[in-house]
């Protein structure tokens, strides 16, 4: 039989895993942040190039390679840009 005191230890142990793993994605995220700050700007894209770029771009957020974050953030870049 574990005692409270054994008890505590594997919640500690819990507790500690789930810190670690929310930092290691944490620092997932913000590397690839950075990855995608240091992208070059895409070149200026006019009318039909702009839809074409757009539209590859949801169809990349679609198929999951984007996320929202990603997918907003090239977007912003495409229509600066033009």
């Amino acid at each position: 039989m574990v005692g409270r005191r054994g008890m505590g230890i594997v919640g500690v142990a819990a507790t500690a895993k789930v810190v670690n793993n929310r930092s290691q994605a944490q620092a997932e995220q913000k590397a690839a942040d950075q990855a995608a700050a240091q992208q070059p700007a895409p070149p200026a894209a006019s009318g039909d190039d702009l839809i074409a770029q757009l539209e590859k771009l949801g169809g990349l957020k679609a198929s999951g390679v984007l996320t929202e974050e990603e997918f907003t953030a090239a977007k912003a870049k495409l229509i600066a840009a033009s």
